[in-house]
């Protein structure tokens, strides 16, 4: 698409994390470099993959707009150059929260389900016998040693001695 319309990749900037997400760490990256008028436009795949808040993916494109920056979305084939591609990244937008507010209640409604049922919704709690590590410790054994002998964090050790007013 960037050799179709004659731009010059810059650089990619690639995000692992979900478009709920305000803050995504290479979304920053490239909004700082577009301040620094380090390149004059961005190429995304999808538009929903920036942002799914119709806020959020707004004050992106507004900025992106004030600094002279075009944004071209591959899977929606538009630009934001002219009045009717970025009124149609606006729509796209607008739909994406709405999709993402449905995952969201469809999720929610699911787990109410589950829990009426009698499910078990998140993972069993770790059994731990809380007398055998407190004699343990009392042995001398480490909170590190105590973590490794029974497969469980340090944290879930402190705790363990702390509900037994114990000083790690």
């Amino acid at each position: 698409m960037a050799a179709q319309r004659g731009y010059e990749i810059a650089h990619e900037y690639t995000d692992r994390f979900s478009g709920t997400k305000a803050k995504k760490p290479n979304l920053d990256d490239v909004m700082r470099d577009a301040r620094r008028g380090r390149f004059d436009g961005v190429l995304v795949w999808a538009s929903d993959r920036v942002a799914r808040s119709v806020r959020h993916f707004l004050e992106v494109l507004d900025e992106l707009k004030r600094l002279n920056i075009e944004f071209v979305s591959f899977r929606e084939n538009l630009d934001t150059g002219g009045p009717l591609g970025r009124a149609i990244v606006v729509i796209i937008g607008a739909i994406a929260e709405l999709e993402r507010s449905l995952i969201v209640e469809r999720v929610r409604a699911g787990m109410r389900r589950a829990r009426l049922e009698g499910r078990q919704i998140a993972r069993k709690p770790v059994e731990l016998d809380h007398s055998a590590i407190f004699n343990d410790r009392q042995r001398g054994q480490s909170p590190g040693q105590l973590a490794k002998s029974y497969c469980v964090s340090r944290a879930t050790i402190h705790r363990v001695l702390a509900a037994r007013a114990i000083n790690p």
